[in-house]
């Protein structure tokens, strides 16, 4: 989910330029840095992303200048004429009443609205036409972006399938000593019923036999190896969607590590401890990168 972007334009009235940064997460968590004054901005772009995204922290940041303003401040003649006259109603009113006022400042008459227009701002058509250049200029940058992590993406698959060659492999590995442990512990279980039931008297011959076989029954490992190989299965078909499927392979890395640690667990047996080991160094690196996988 790693990526970054950026962008710059230069027109005639304004100049801008772009970064589009994301990382690694588990959900899509968007922060964007854009200027406040332009409305309806950032829910266009929020919506632009949401669509092209589904995982990471991802942070956009816009920088805006303007490139053309004469500096000059324009007056509004007939607003500031119809604001001085009623100051002037003002100011003879409250000395008839006895009150006296103190006379605005030339800066406090010019902040009052409508009278001097900002060098920088703008008209409600122009802010919906830079809007509208913005949002079109973002979709080059996003596509970047995404190509960008799709690049990335092509390097993870093959690190992914790596792991899971690995992982396929220990599976393997551990299915002759399960088999040869499980003739061992048959023999040992057979050897410590007939035991027990030699110093046992009045004990349930059947019920011990039962308790026995389920012990045996207990510690087999089979099925932890067949769940395994069907996890390596259903994430290699996963990598081979098109599809987001970020968290199912993390949710598979969860099971991947549910099943080596009941292999470990069962293991009783030296050469499969190591490979539950093994595969539970390998299932912790396959998690780190999944992380990275949208």
């Amino acid at each position: 989910m790693t990526g970054f972007a950026t962008r710059s334009q230069q027109g005639s009235d304004f100049s801008w330029s772009w970064e589009l940064r994301g990382v690694n997460g588990k959900g899509l968590d968007l922060r964007l840095r854009l200027p406040e004054w332009i409305g309806g901005l950032e829910q266009a772009l929020r919506t632009e992303l949401n669509k092209a995204l589904v995982r990471g922290n991802v942070s956009l940041s816009l920088r805006l200048q303007r490139s053309r303003s004469d500096g000059q401040m324009r007056l509004d003649s007939t607003q500031l004429s119809q604001v001085l006259s009623a100051l002037s109603a003002i100011t003879r009113e409250a000395e008839r009443a006895g009150v006296e006022l103190k006379a605005p400042t030339t800066a406090e008459i010019l902040s009052m609205k409508g009278i001097a227009d900002d060098p920088n701002s703008l008209s409600d058509g122009e802010l919906v036409a830079l809007r509208s250049k913005l949002v079109a200029d973002f979709r080059p940058l996003l596509d970047s972006f995404i190509e960008m992590r799709a690049t990335e993406g092509a390097a993870l698959h093959a690190v992914m399938l790596a792991h899971l060659d690995k992982v396929a492999k220990l599976v393997r590995e551990a299915r002759p000593v399960a088999e040869e442990r499980k003739a061992e512990m048959a023999a040992s279980l057979k050897e410590n019923l007939a035991r027990v039931l030699e110093n046992a008297k009045g004990l349930d011959q059947d019920r011990v036999a039962q308790e026995v076989a389920l012990l045996a029954l207990k510690s087999d490992v089979t099925e932890e190896l067949d769940r395994l190989e069907a996890h390596v299965t259903a994430s290699r078909d996963l990598l081979a969607s098109e599809d987001a499927v970020g968290r199912k392979l993390d949710f598979l890395c969860q099971e991947f590590n549910r099943e080596a640690n009941t292999l470990c667990s069962k293991a009783q047996a030296v050469e499969l401890t190591r490979i539950g080991l093994d595969l539970k160094a390998a299932i912790d690196q396959m998690r780190e990168q999944v992380q990275n996988i949208e």
